[in-house]
């Protein structure tokens, strides 16, 4: 069972009860463990030994399956685009996988990978994120959540990409009653039910697919930006925002071209909601040193309810600290999960996904971006799912 602590830090700044889940301690660095050791299990329940895993993937969802298939002693073979990161290659190496460069683009990889499996009597192409069985193996974050948490949350905090976490949190909620306003089965009550347990889904400018997806679904009109084009899902009903490019710094993670339609759908139609919103990079950067514990040059002032610069000493992912924004802006926090009525406390969880891709030269230079960018003053902009902006102090 991964950790979930409480931050006396967060709690104190956000006047919440604050726990992180922290899935940066998976084997593979990610929540990318779960779903894809599952996928990976049962490939080799149906397969055998024999079984050749194999991925089209530069990054976490590569990993994950290269770790799994070293744990289960099987063959694992990993696709990636030219220009591929040589730490990423050396990496996966180490995780006994195959490695293959193969065309300039992603989806060129894809298709050497697909052409790989259709001639290997023994292969089996993996999903990076749209699959019922990751889904069913993320989902054990919430069951996770639900034995270790005295109580329901009221909310959850997760970043999107394609919406293979989401896809996961979204079924774990419905497996421990979330959706409606049953007690958790791990701690029932005759008190007053509370009510369904609302998913905040977090992305970045310029690679943020699945807000502009739900956005095309429940607005009347949505404009997109030139680089995104909407496409018609009609065995669903959808209308889904494909991006042909990206212009934020976190599409190595967060970058799906476009989103999991039953991802998105099962979004929409949620009982308990999936809030979303986008955020710039600047204030994902931002959000990247506070919980690193990189303080920022003192001549750039900050909120004074804002915790300490020494806080939890973790590096993550530019794509893992978009879930932190709201941890790091008191404001924006309330704006996403309001104040309770009565006064009660909220409590909440941030999924902390974690991420192998980012080093300690990364986090200086998203930390020098970040300051620079607060030195200019003015507000970060976060676009918000009800079609309006929020403003954040920088």
């Amino acid at each position: 069972m991964i950790p979930l602590i409480y931050s006396p830090a967060l709690s104190q700044s956000l006047g919440a009860a604050v726990h992180l889940k922290l899935e940066n301690l998976q084997p593979a660095h990610s929540f990318k463990s779960r779903g894809l050791f599952l996928f990976a299990s049962r490939a080799r329940e149906q397969h055998g030994p024999a079984v050749h895993l194999i991925i089209a993937s530069g990054g976490n969802a590569a990993l994950a399956l290269a770790s799994a298939a070293q744990t289960l002693a099987v063959t694992c073979t990993v696709y990636l685009p030219e220009g591929a990161a040589q730490s990423t290659i050396d990496i996966l190496r180490r995780s006994n996988a195959d490695v293959v460069v193969a065309g300039r683009f992603y989806a060129e990889a894809l298709h050497a990978a697909q052409l790989r499996t259709a001639t290997d009597p023994h292969a089996v192409l993996a999903p990076a994120y749209d699959h019922e069985t990751l889904w069913e193996g993320h989902a054990s974050i919430v069951t996770e959540i639900a034995a270790q948490l005295p109580a329901k949350p009221d909310a959850i905090f997760c970043s999107v990409g394609g919406g293979g976490l989401l896809g996961g949190l979204i079924h774990g909620c419905h497996q421990v009653s979330w959706d409606d306003g049953a007690h958790s089965p791990s701690h029932p009550t005759h008190s007053q039910q509370p009510p369904p347990v609302p998913i905040v889904a977090l992305e970045t400018i310029g690679s943020d697919c699945f807000f502009h997806s739900i956005s095309l679904n429940t607005h009347t009109s949505h404009p997109l930006p030139p680089n995104v084009v909407p496409v018609h899902v009609p065995e669903h009903t959808l209308t889904l925002a494909h991006f042909t490019s990206f212009s934020s710094k976190a599409s190595g993670s967060l970058g799906a071209s476009q989103p999991s339609a039953r991802v998105v759908k099962s979004a929409l139609s949620r009982p308990g909601k999936v809030i979303c919103a986008s955020v710039p990079d600047e204030l994902s950067m931002h959000a990247l040193a506070m919980f690193a514990g990189t303080p920022f040059h003192s001549i750039y002032t900050w909120h004074s309810n804002s915790c300490s610069t020494d806080d939890h000493k973790l590096l993550v992912e530019l794509a893992c600290a978009t879930t932190l924004t709201p941890a790091y802006s008191p404001a924006l926090f309330d704006r996403l999960v309001p104040p309770k009525p009565n006064g009660a406390t909220r409590t909440v969880v941030f999924i902390v996904c974690g991420g192998f891709k980012i080093s300690l030269d990364d986090a200086a230079e998203y930390k020098r971006l970040a300051e620079q960018d607060r030195a200019r003053g003015g507000v970060w902009n976060v676009l918000m799912d009800d079609g309006s902006t929020f403003a954040v102090d920088k």
